[in-house]
């Protein structure tokens, strides 16, 4: 959950994006080395009159601020790459849920149970109890088990939608009439807030995503709960 004047991600929930994270650090960590030697450049050239005849015309400089950006731009790269293999792949997931996006909630199915699934609609600020989040809270949240690869088949009704959840490392559009997928495993127990990343209309801020993630026991109670209500 991000809090008031916080300038960094939110705490990693998911294998994903804690590899998000370092890859973040160590690819500013390289903007910083470079930004830093090019001020110190600058700030050389215009407060000194000397001159090097072997920096302004050198075929060694060249060919070392020549390599130099390309090995950087490598390690860069390959990081990257792995990570994008990584978010992509779903190996075996042991629950798969489809999201769908309305104008303006978010309606949940349980694929693997013959009939699980309801409505998500964003708890009025008139009616949230003490220690709820404004604009954040749902009447219904989605519940996973926790450790579990879990597969989310997202799409739409209407209009273009965007379920994103950032402290697990997902967000995926939800295109009407397309069903796109993606994949995490969530490392802890815990409540994951998210909202509706494209400017889907009017109420576009008003459709909040709650995943909660709980051992699998309770999972399997809660299941069983709601099929019996169901």
């Amino acid at each position: 959950m991000a809090h008031p004047s916080q300038l960094g991600f939110q705490d990693a929930a998911s294998p994903v994006m804690e590899e998000l994270i370092h890859f973040h650090d160590h690819t500013l960590m390289i903007v910083f080395l470079i930004s830093t030697l090019v001020l110190y450049i600058i700030t050389a050239t215009v407060t000194t009159k000397l001159t090097n005849k072997y920096i302004l015309d050198s075929q060694e400089i060249e060919i070392v601020w020549t390599i130099l950006p390309a090995i950087i731009l490598i390690m860069i790269a390959l990081p990257s790459l792995r990570i994008l293999y990584l978010m992509d792949e779903i190996n075996d997931p042991h629950l798969t849920i489809k999201a769908m996006g309305h104008q303006w909630y978010w309606s949940y199915e349980y694929s693997d149970y013959e009939d699980l699934g309801f409505d998500s609609y964003m708890i009025q600020t008139q009616d949230l109890t003490p220690g709820q989040f404004r604009l954040l809270e749902t009447d219904h949240r989605m519940v996973v088990p926790m450790e579990s690869p879990i597969r989310v088949l997202v799409s739409a009704e209407d209009v273009l939608h965007s379920w994103a959840v950032p402290a697990l490392g997902v967000k995926m559009d939800a295109v009407p009439g397309r069903l796109n997928q993606t994949a995490f495993i969530i490392s802890r127990p815990g409540v994951y807030y998210g909202q509706c990343s494209e400017i889907c209309g009017a109420n576009h801020s008003f459709m909040p995503i709650v995943v909660e993630a709980v051992p699998l026991e309770h999972f399997e109670a809660w299941s069983s709960s709601m099929l019996e209500e169901a």
